[in-house]
């Protein structure tokens, strides 16, 4: 067994290399082999979301507070809530953050494939966040 303290893992600041606007990564827990899932608590200011990105096995979101926005590629924006739980397939190109005037926080939850969680990809434009 093994107890992670809360606050006993640093915080850090969302890199702007997969990150538009002002987040904030608090790691919650590390994939110990043979398990391959981690887990943050993520939060984004006002306006601040994603780049683009997919994830080789899937990624689920468990909302814990404010208000958020969720894309998959070709879908409607959707608006997300405390308690909503959202869950990308393996592989589907998707963003998410906060909405325009609100911060939102979620836990995201992924596996590895090979040492990896997720593939990068381009900025989600102004255009694209504020289409409804």
């Amino acid at each position: 067994m093994e107890i992670k303290k809360s606050g006993s893992q640093p915080s850090s600041k969302g890199s702007a290399d997969w990150f538009t606007g002002t987040v904030r990564v608090d790691p919650l827990f590390q994939a110990n082999a043979p398990a391959r899932a981690s887990g943050s608590s993520v939060t984004f200011e006002p306006g601040a979301r994603t780049l683009w990105h997919t994830h080789p096995l899937g990624q689920t979101l468990i909302v814990t507070a404010g208000c958020g926005r969720v894309q998959r590629e070709g879908g409607p924006i959707e608006e997300i809530r405390p308690g909503d739980v959202i869950w990308f397939p393996p592989n589907e190109k998707h963003w998410h953050g906060a909405a325009p005037a609100t911060a939102m926080t979620h836990i995201a939850i992924q596996e590895a494939l090979d040492g990896k969680v997720v593939d990068w990809m381009e900025k989600v434009s102004d255009d694209e966040y504020r289409a409804r």
